[in-house]
């Protein structure tokens, strides 16, 4: 992890860090989304079907989990609590 904690670094290469503020069992949910979403990307590899689906899944989540799209550093609680509560599955 950086310093100011935005960044986890892993074998050399810098990859943003899960927003802090995601409460630990929305975190969790969240990754059982995009763990899905990747088993499913792989799936659809081996059938050499179209992975598209699949990645939009993953980008949604990394997204509710604040690794992609704006930073959650730049953003306000309020913003940043509405990202991760659309990537969370309905219901």
């Amino acid at each position: 992890m950086t310093e100011d904690g935005r960044y986890v670094v892993i074998k050399g290469r810098r990859w943003r860090a899960t927003d802090p503020a995601i409460p630990e069992d929305v975190a969790a949910e969240l990754r059982k989304v995009l763990m899905s979403a990747r088993r499913d990307v792989g799936r659809a590899k081996r059938a050499g079907e179209d992975t598209a689906p699949a990645r939009a899944r993953v980008q949604a989540a990394k997204e509710a989990l604040g690794e992609r799209g704006t930073p959650w550093w730049e953003q306000t609680l309020d913003e940043r609590r509405k990202r991760w509560e659309r990537g969370l599955p309905a219901g």
